[in-house]
């Protein structure tokens, strides 16, 4: 089932048809651990709505109040260009090292309001000549930290900032426009299998101008294993979205461009389009 975000209500889609949820906004609906039950239970007793080609209505962001996290060199690629951009700021090792460790590196990513949805703007900083979207599976995580559904994450990144010194990693990956998620909350009777693939193609002028794809088997860590690591000390009332890093990195040559549009695809989840600004 996908659940779509549609101003105060939700609306869930089920083999094609679309079943309105106006009793409950939001975070009431899912913050639940039995959220694809409940879902079942909860449409059955709603007539479904039948929208034409141009009538499906406008849907946003599919966050309430909750926060979003992001986790780093999950991928050996994404070791690697870590690795790359800090090699002179003495902070390459590192990445080797967090990527060897048992624990991950997380870190916060965006306030609920500050995140954008499927066709919403990005940014570039203006302080940074090197920049890049990267595309993420993104977890959703109830209160009590179980995993119950999946979006798309485009993690922004200004690869100059974070390698002038790793320490400058918050100004690198936190800021006004560097957090899109959507276009809906996927949630699953089972978890994603690892052959799922994560796409992006970078247009420019209507020309593709860079590609990549990557499965999720190729990740080091596991989603259940992140998330324990962010709930060790930290607490979500209204549970949480983990980003779980890339495995597709542009080359060192390659940086964003005022007008570029992003389009990150996840077969089962859907398409998240973005256009920087």
């Amino acid at each position: 089932m996908k659940l779509y975000k549609v101003q105060n209500s939700v609306l869930v889609e089920k083999g094609g048809s679309y079943y309105p949820i106006n009793r409950h906004e939001w975070d009431e609906v899912v913050n639940r651990d039995d959220l694809y039950a409940w879902l079942e239970a909860e449409i059955a007793s709603i007539s479904p709505v039948l929208f034409g080609a141009e009538e499906m209505p406008e849907v946003s962001a599919p966050i309430g109040t909750q926060e979003i996290w992001a986790s780093g060199v999950t991928y050996f690629r994404s070791k690697e260009a870590r690795m790359e951009e800090s090699e002179k700021a003495g902070g390459g090792s590192f990445y080797d090292r967090v990527y060897e460790a048992d624990r991950p590196e997380l870190f916060f990513k965006s306030l609920a309001w500050r995140a954008v949805g499927d066709k919403g703007m990005v940014r570039i900083r203006m302080d940074s000549v090197w920049n890049v979207p990267e595309p993420e599976l993104t977890l959703f995580a109830t209160s009590s930290g179980k995993l119950v559904g999946y979006t798309i994450g485009n993690d922004m990144s200004s690869r100059s900032i974070e390698g002038e010194n790793p320490l400058y990693l918050p100004q690198a990956k936190s800021y006004s426009g560097s957090t899109a998620i959507g276009p809906c909350l996927l949630v699953p009777k089972e978890p994603l299998g690892p052959d799922t693939q994560i796409h992006i193609g970078i247009f420019r002028d209507a020309e593709e101008v860079f590609e990549g794809a990557v499965t999720i088997a190729q990740m080091k860590r596991k989603p259940e294993e992140l998330l324990e690591y962010l709930f060790r000390e930290m607490s979500f009332p209204a549970g949480v979205y983990l980003m779980t890093g890339t495995g597709i990195v542009p080359p060192s040559d390659f940086t964003l461009l005022s007008g570029d549009v992003i389009q990150i695809t996840i077969g089962q989840i859907g398409v998240l389009t973005n256009v920087v600004a």
